[in-house]
């Protein structure tokens, strides 16, 4: 099998990922919970966690990472937390569902929002965006790259915008966290909203925001906390304020295990060799006839993604015949990124997508090129 599915999720991961999984699974106990030798363990592998994701993005220190399920509670956290009925928010038609969703939500509640389109390579209208944030806003919601295209945005420039009009800037970093930089000071992020079982390599079911100290951001669930167990509010102490319940702390466990490889390989030598990777394929298929690509691949920085259609091919039935035939794993449809499809009239058809791993290799590169032109 030929995995060119990482976009989705991780299948190749570190060994040191499972093993640490592993291990947490027979010695971690419940962090908060008690004072014993497990609860303890727990407890210490939270905060190094914590403060490894910290500095991984340069945030605010370790009490301002939140554990999540994902990037989809992550922002939903931030949406719901910070918008209130007459607030206007700002986002991008490169967004997922999991913005998008929580948005239209929070609009029905009365949240007045603006999406920022783009040209036809997908890339972000960013005079639009300029224009829009210096109107006035509560917050903008935006994506660090396109999930469906690869195209990076210029967080540092839409960052300082925000931070010069006054404006929230909140940034999902679903498929950019772990292999490209990030810095929440120099990029002005207000929030980072992170999954950990993409690019940072991680177990799935584990995610995080990242929040700029001083910002209260109302908590989306409520409940047992480990500490002032007397008091009827949830705490309001971060990383508390915004963490109910039991974390997955065998999950968190793994992450911790990711982000050290990831700090062991580089950032740069392990996303140079994923764009070399994507790169490379795209040059392999760009003269078929009929191919259509989606997105900018005239820049340099860009996600490990190609994403392509075969002419008026369903997407779906390419993406079935390459796992049939030749064992290829690729993601097909709408991604659920609609308003990307949408600018680029491919709802019906949908897109198939390409992702790579810094697990992959050339000769899967190879064989996936070959078996494109054998469709």
């Amino acid at each position: 099998m030929i995995y060119l599915d990482s976009a989705a999720t991780s299948l190749y991961r570190p060994a040191q990922v499972v093993e640490a999984v592993c291990q947490a699974l027979t010695s971690l106990g419940n962090s908060s919970r008690g004072t014993h030798t497990a609860a303890l363990t727990g407890a210490r592998m939270l905060f190094e966690t914590r403060q490894m994701l910290s500095d991984l993005f340069n945030g605010d220190g370790p009490e301002q990472v939140v554990f999540t399920a994902n990037s989809t509670e992550s922002l939903n956290m931030a949406v719901k937390g910070i918008l209130v009925p007459g607030d206007r928010a700002i986002t991008t038609v490169m967004e997922h569902n999991s913005v998008l969703r929580p948005l239209y939500e929070m609009e029905r509640q009365g949240v007045c929002l603006e999406i920022i389109g783009t040209d036809d390579l997908g890339r972000l209208d960013m005079a639009s965006m300029k224009q829009a944030i210096d109107s006035g806003a509560k917050a903008v919601f935006c994506t660090h790259a396109s999930n469906l295209t690869g195209n990076i945005n210029d967080i540092r420039k839409i960052g300082g915008w925000c931070r010069e009009a006054g404006v929230l800037f909140v940034v999902d970093a679903s498929q950019t966290a772990g292999i490209f930089p990030i810095d929440m000071q120099a990029d002005y992020v207000d929030v980072l909203c992170f999954t950990g079982h993409k690019s940072l390599m991680g177990p799935q079911g584990t995610g995080g925001l990242c929040v700029r100290k001083g910002l209260q951001i109302r908590p989306l669930v409520t409940g047992g906390s480990g500490i002032r167990t007397f008091d009827k509010m949830h705490p309001l102490q971060m990383p508390e304020a915004l963490e109910a319940g039991t974390l997955n702390g065998h999950g968190i466990a793994g992450l911790k295990a990711a982000v050290a490889f990831i700090q062991e390989q580089g950032m740069e030598p392990l996303r140079n060799k994923e764009q070399k990777l994507a790169r490379e394929f795209y040059n392999g298929v760009r003269d078929i006839p009929g191919i259509r690509f989606y997105g900018d691949y005239s820049a340099l920085e860009r996600a490990p993604i190609v994403a392509l259609n075969l002419g008026d091919e369903d997407s779906a039935e390419v993406s079935d015949w390459l796992a049939q035939e030749y064992e290829i794993c690729t993601r097909p449809g709408g991604h659920c990124a609609p308003l990307m499809h949408r600018r680029f009239e491919t709802e019906a058809q949908g897109i198939v997508r390409f992702s790579f791993s810094n697990f992959n290799t050339i000769d899967e590169v190879e064989a996936a090129i070959s078996a494109l032109r054998d469709y």
